[in-house]
């Protein structure tokens, strides 16, 4: 990298380049040793800005940095944001918020570096694929501090870091937060009933039974990616998001315009399984397609069927990454009924940077405690997992 350079801050990814983004590792597929992710790619980033899903007025104020050289040839970049709350983000500050405001400070504006609504590891230090992406991080990593200098707040935070960036992020200063997720990990399966067979018994009859059982009242699934995602389809499965979400959540992230974009931007990425009963579509659930591995987002449903959600989530996830030969399935946040499906846990990973004295004390011991804990818990989860002890054959009783 030249050691000539600047940083500069674009609040809309209509401002940037879409040609220059797609050079980033990671944001583009066929890039040599990159593997795509999806969710950094200018498409997917700027439909969210473009659909009104996070915008400042819905409390995403872009503060993406974009390392350049002089002539304007963008070298790296750090998607990010200024944000009024800690919605959307599944990596949890609630507490650390509340404890400084009750001691007099201002924790919100903040900085938050991720991709919004999306709890997938992937970039975040982006580099041009063809730089070394050291001098890159360290760069973003201490124009992300001097950001929150300028801006004079409370604090900046990676979300859903790739583990190989953390020793960048802690060099400079940033705490570090671990979580856990449960993955699908691929294992050179032909099939699913190939995946079936290293289960023990027991769970290998449940899962079986549990898939028959979602489909005997009638179900049928149907895989849509690529020009299957008509505009009726995005409205059928709109109706699910907002249901479902509107239950969960009470009020949805995302807009009826954002998958109108991503439909016409990136469709081939897209992955839809859903679920037809007495011909109609009732249920739904969205994936997205990466270089080495598919990303399960969100479901919805507006008829409740016996175990549809786990196949229309799970085992059809796994379905697909064995035909495709994806390396993995990440589910989404959280839910430990996944380890019985065969997710097995997964450790995630975060920085933050406190700019207080005080609060980074306090979030650093709590951090230490944390760490333990989420390590101590994956390495139970693990050896509860539904695999078979010592991976010797299936029996021909099952």
């Amino acid at each position: 990298m030249s050691d000539i350079y600047r940083i500069r801050v674009a609040q809309h990814f209509a401002d940037i380049p879409a040609e220059q983004w797609s050079r980033l590792s990671g944001a583009a597929r066929g890039l040599p040793g990159a593997v795509y992710n999806p969710f950094v790619s200018h498409a997917y980033l700027s439909a969210m800005e473009q659909s009104g899903s996070a915008t400042a007025d819905t409390g995403w104020l872009g503060q993406h940095l974009l390392l350049e050289q002089e002539d304007g040839t963008l070298l790296g970049a750090l998607p990010a944001y200024l944000k009024s709350h800690s919605q959307g983000e599944y990596v949890f500050d609630h507490g650390w918020a509340d404890a400084f405001e009750r001691a007099g400070g201002n924790y919100y504006p903040k900085l938050q570096a991720s991709v919004p609504f999306t709890p997938a590891t992937g970039p975040r230090l982006l580099h041009r694929h063809d730089l070394d992406p050291a001098s890159v991080r360290q760069a973003l990593t201490a124009g992300m501090k001097e950001l929150t200098r300028r801006h004079g707040i409370s604090s900046a935070h990676v979300t859903f870091v790739p583990e190989d960036e953390m020793p960048a992020l802690e060099d400079a200063g940033f705490l570090h937060r671990t979580d856990q997720q449960f993955h699908f990990l691929n294992a050179g399966y032909r099939s699913h009933d190939d995946f079936l067979q290293t289960l023990a018994s027991r769970k290998r009859k449940a899962l079986k039974k549990e898939r028959r059982s979602a489909l005997e009242n009638g179900i049928e699934i149907d895989w849509l990616t690529g020009s299957d995602l008509t505009e009726d389809i995005w409205d059928q499965f709109f109706a699910f998001y907002m249901d479902t979400g509107g239950r969960k959540w009470g009020r949805p992230y995302l807009t009826r315009q954002f998958y109108s974009l991503i439909g016409e931007r990136m469709a081939d990425d897209v992955l839809l399984v859903m679920a037809r009963h007495g011909g109609c579509y009732v249920a739904g659930a969205i994936n997205f397609i990466g270089g080495d591995a598919l990303y399960g987002r969100h479901w919805g449903c507006i008829e409740d069927h016996p175990f549809l959600h786990f196949e229309v989530c799970y085992h059809q996830a796994i379905d697909f990454a064995i035909d495709r030969g994806l390396a993995r399935v990440e589910a989404g946040a959280q839910g430990e009924h996944k380890l019985a499906r065969g997710y097995m846990p997964v450790t995630t990973h975060s920085a933050h940077y406190i700019s207080h004295p005080s609060l980074r004390r306090a979030v650093a011991d709590y951090l230490e405690r944390e760490r333990q804990d989420v390590a101590e818990t994956g390495e139970w989860l693990a050896g509860h997992g539904p695999f078979r002890k010592g991976g010797g054959p299936a029996s021909d009783e099952d």
